[in-house]
């Protein structure tokens, strides 16, 4: 196992450089005008996941985002990805 002193010295200021990123974000997006999408929700969603002494935050993050039906749809309905389900609630 890694030692935690030695992944603090690697990558604790990208880590934070990330955060500080991700607050940007979020105060541009509340300081902005209009209704808040699905996108925001998931967003939102897989923040609370970062806050967990949990293990698999990670995975708890990419399912925030992720489609959780089994059936794939007959065809796309736009030309690119948007990063987030907007099919609701994927608890």
């Amino acid at each position: 196992m890694a030692d935690r002193k030695n992944i603090l010295d690697l990558y604790f200021l990208d880590a934070r450089a990330r955060l500080i990123d991700i607050a940007a974000y979020m105060d541009r997006v509340d300081r902005a005008d209009g209704e808040t999408d699905f996108r925001h929700d998931a967003f939102r969603k897989a923040l609370k996941a970062l806050d967990s002494a949990q293990p698999d935050r990670a995975e708890k993050v990419l399912q925030a985002f992720s489609d959780p039906t089994d059936d794939p749809i007959p065809a796309a309905t736009t030309k690119a990805a948007c990063g987030a389900w907007p099919g609701g609630d994927n608890a």
